[in-house]
């Protein structure tokens, strides 16, 4: 699936599966736990995207915990010799662990900063001042998974972020339709879909996948 993804995408993300993914709506939640029993684990992802080989930047993208029980040196080192480029941690918020912020931050990763609408402006200083790679801009409240509609507000949510940081800003959280990415591509430089793919790939397998990808791209116009 890593090759399907890159054929499309300029940045394919991966997950390490979890137990308790908060951040995740059911979609996400489901396959996580499938994964889990299944064996995977974080060495196994590693191990995934290293086999892969992908001429595409990789994010590893995962909760704090199973990075803590890996140990953070060495998962930098051995992210990095797997091909992986940046990581984001849904449960790091910026000031959370300075120590181990700067673990991540000093070492050949870049460390991804999620921003969420609600993010007071004091707070958006903090998150983006240290924040490399890009801006992962939350769409909307909540957990993630597909929706019916583009959040209320995105566009100014994106101005507001540009404001605050050179970085690019990729949307992700809802976006699960060709349209939908197009009108948020508008505005940002990014669009991440997770759910809606994953639903299509447990649905209907890679090759469905791999065609629901192209149409995402084909809506966002020229390369």
């Amino acid at each position: 699936m890593l090759e399907a993804a890159a054929e499309s995408s300029d940045i394919v993300e991966v997950g390490v599966p979890f137990s308790d993914p908060l951040a995740d709506g059911p979609t996400i939640q489901a396959s996580t736990f499938r994964a889990l029993e299944n064996g995977m684990t974080l060495p196994r992802t590693l191990e995934l995207v290293a086999d892969a080989a992908i001429d595409r930047p990789v994010v590893l993208f995962s909760y704090l915990n199973p990075i803590l029980q890996y140990g953070v040196e060495r998962l930098v080192r051995d992210a990095a010799s797997a091909g992986v480029h940046g990581i984001l941690l849904t449960d790091l918020p910026v000031g959370g662990d300075a120590a181990l912020e700067r673990a991540l931050g000093d070492g050949p990763l870049d460390l991804i900063r999620l921003v969420a609408p609600t993010t007071t402006s004091e707070r958006l200083q903090a998150s983006v001042k240290h924040a490399e790679g890009f801006i992962y801009l939350v769409a909307r409240l909540g957990v993630t998974g597909a929706s019916s509609e583009v959040a209320a507000g995105l566009e100014a949510s994106i101005a507001r972020v540009r404001a605050a940081t050179t970085l690019p800003i990729a949307v992700g959280f809802g976006i699960s339709r060709p349209d939908q990415a197009a009108a948020v591509a508008r505005h940002a430089d990014g669009v991440v879909v997770g759910s809606a793919l994953v639903d299509v790939l447990g649905r209907d397998g890679v090759a469905a996948s791999a065609r629901f990808l192209a149409e995402l791209r084909a809506a966002l116009g020229p390369a």
